[in-house]
Parts: structure tokens; C-alpha cells; sequence
């Protein structure tokens, strides 16, 4: 669940976990951008103990917010190992729902630069990669999107990533192979986009490998 847009995120992101309670999962967590900051609050178990942490720890307001209910695949069902995943720098949140098959060897190539992993997901893989990529990324429009797209033809699976930024306080970026994504609009509803299945003969670029979008607070995510 990602939102950007005039109501409190937190509100709205909170709902539209609720509204996915159905599909089953053993943990949730949502993480807020708000006065330079990436705030985070995430719980294993129902939703309900994640709101719980919040009733005693509030989250800052905020226009842009991500969250998610997670079923484990790699890592159990622990607090650290919820989403959102975060950067080491605390510059990059993101969400993900699906497999990064490639994410050990990734994961090796992070850990010999230095990073330490806080978890045991694949998730936090395209976490720091993101930080990273953003660092390397020229500066201009769409930097964030751009420094997606490049992530995004490194991970190998089916995915759904949603990301969000101190760096790009208004903006949420989305990445999706052969997965639906759901996002937050303006007014507070839900809209899910169709799935992207590139063949394995196309070339890997952002039209057709890793679609990613990037939204801003003047128009709806999505």
C-alpha cells in the first residue's frame, strides 16, 4: 500500500491494510516521510498489534506513507524481518510483495562494501540497493524512478516493490513484474494496475522490464 496526497498518510495507509487483512499474513508495518525523516513502526502478528504500537508511539503526520501485511518467504515471521525495509542510511523505505530469486548473491555483494542487514528478507536487498543507486544517479527529474528502473533490471523473480524517499519527500516510486500493484490515490481510494509479463527475448529496459512509476503529491499514485 503506498499513498501520496492531501490527507494524513498514516490514516490512509492504515486503512488500506485493513482492507487486505483477508489475504492472509503474519506481520504489517508502515513507515511515514515527514520533516526530513523516514519514520517506520512495524509488528509481527495481526494488524492489530501493529496499531497498538502506534496508539503508544504515533507516527508524524504525513502526505506520503507506504505499508504492508507480509506472508514470510525468506526470514519468519519476526518484528525486524516485517516491511517496510529500510537503507542503512535511513534514506529509502520500501515494500515488496513477491521473490527476489537472485537475492543471496546480492546480498554478498552489499555485505562487502560494508552494509550490515538488519533482516533476513530479500526485501531489504532492494532497500539498500536503491540507496545506493540513488547515490550514483545523476541529478535531475525523476532521479528516485530512474535509480528504480536501474534496481529493478539487477533483481531476478516476480516482484512488486513501492518505495519511498527523505531524498524525494513528494514522490512515491512503484516497480512490478508479473505482480499487481495497489496503490493509494489523491481522494483516499485504491486502484490496482494490470500486471507486466516482459518476455525473456526483449531487451531489459524500464518500458518493458521492472515498469516502474513514479508519482508526485500533485497527482494520484499510480
Amino acid at each position: 500500500m503506498g499513498y501520496v496526497g492531501p490527507q494524513d498518510a498514516r490514516d490512509v495507509v492504515l486503512e488500506g491494510l485493513r482492507r487486505l487483512e483477508y489475504r492472509g499474513y503474519d506481520s504489517a508495518g508502515i513507515a511515514v516521510v515527514a520533516d526530513g525523516e523516514l519514520t517506520a513502526a512495524k509488528k509481527a502478528g495481526k494488524l492489530a498489534n501493529l496499531e497498538k504500537v502506534l496508539a503508544d508511539r504515533p507516527l508524524p503526520a504525513a502526505t506520503v506513507g507506504i505499508g504492508h501485511t507480509r506472508w514470510a518467504t525468506h526470514g519468519g515471521p519476526t518484528d525486524r524481518n516485517a516491511h517496510p525495509q529500510l537503507s542503512a542510511d535511513g534514506s529509502v523505505a520500501v515494500v515488496h510483495n513477491g521473490i527476489i530469486e537472485n537475492f543471496a548473491v546480492l546480498r554478498g555483494e552489499l555485505e562487502d562494501t560494508g552494509i550490515e542487514f538488519e533482516s533476513e528478507t530479500d526485501t531489504e536487498v532492494a532497500a539498500h540497493l536503491l540507496a545506493a543507486t540513488y547515490a550514483a544517479t545523476p541529478e535531475g527529474e525523476g532521479r528516485l524512478a530512474e535509480a528504480m528502473r536501474a534496481v529493478s533490471r539487477r533483481l531476478e523473480g516476480a516482484f512488486t516493490l513501492v518505495a519511498s524517499s527523505v531524498t524525494e519527500p513528494d514522490t512515491l516510486v512503484a516497480s512490478r513484474r508479473s505482480s499487481p500493484l495497489v496503490v493509494g490515490v489523491g481522494d483516499g481510494s485504491t486502484s490496482s494496475a494490470p500486471t507486466s509479463r516482459p518476455s525473456s527475448a526483449t531487451p531489459a529496459t524500464p518500458s518493458n522490464w521492472g515498469r516502474t512509476r513514479s508519482s508526485r503529491s500533485t497527482a494520484p499514485a499510480g
